[in-house]
């Protein structure tokens, strides 16, 4: 019998050990973290505490996932909140600003639209950009996030967002795309291609139906 056996014929008999109960004093193993030797019942009781605390570790990560989710779920709400309260195209562009970067904590954000644009010129948001940028909010079906943004343009953020490391963008949309928002961080880490990007869509829908009151685009 090779040891594949043996293990087999004692999972399908449990009542072997009942038989032979002798056996369970006698037979000793290797310490696992040491060279000195102990009983099954030791050894099960140090695979126990290890399993243990293997879950302990999970259920603290799954707690910690949870917190964070539960705290962005109130920026969330928070945000959306402010978008409904806002009268006028102005204050609601001022509330998309303010609450991305105070309750967020996003350095710079940026916005361009271009639908409707000839009928606010005044406003940074309707500023013209070009084809490719079109064609950028058309291709994304998700947020993009990353080290470098796909299209660089550093007069969106001033002087202080040429210092910018990562950057997320957000395609506005109705039928089809009318804008873009993008979030840029001199934090490396901050946009990350990897990052779940699930808040992010759920803030461009937002920011999308509370635009298309203004707008017609929604």
């Amino acid at each position: 019998m090779n040891a594949e056996d043996v293990t087999r014929y004692l999972l399908d008999h449990p009542e072997y050990f009942e038989e032979h109960a002798h056996i369970l004093a006698d037979v000793v193993l290797p310490h696992p973290h040491g060279g000195r030797t102990i009983s099954i019942g030791e050894r099960q009781a140090i695979v126990m505490r290890e399993k243990i605390k293997l879950l302990e570790s999970k259920l603290a990560e799954l707690i910690q996932f949870g917190e964070e989710n539960d705290a962005i779920s109130e920026k969330v709400h928070r945000i959306t909140l402010a978008l409904l309260m806002a009268r006028s195209l102005e204050s609601l562009l001022h509330s998309i600003q303010f609450n991305l970067r105070e309750d967020f904590a996003v350095p710079h954000v940026a916005m361009r639209l271009w639908k409707d644009g000839a009928a606010h010129p005044e406003l940074a948001e309707f500023s013209p950009v070009s084809a490719e940028w079109h064609a950028l909010a058309e291709s994304l079906t998700h947020p993009h996030c990353g080290v470098h943004p796909m299209l660089v343009s550093a007069d969106w953020f001033g002087e202080e967002g040429g210092r910018s490391r990562s950057y997320a963008i957000i395609a506005l949309r109705a039928e089809t795309a009318f804008g873009l928002v993008v979030l840029a961080s001199e934090d490396p880490q901050r946009f990350y291609p990897e990052m779940g990007t699930l808040y992010l869509k759920r803030l461009g829908e937002l920011i999308s139906s509370a635009l298309g009151r203004y707008l017609g685009a929604g």
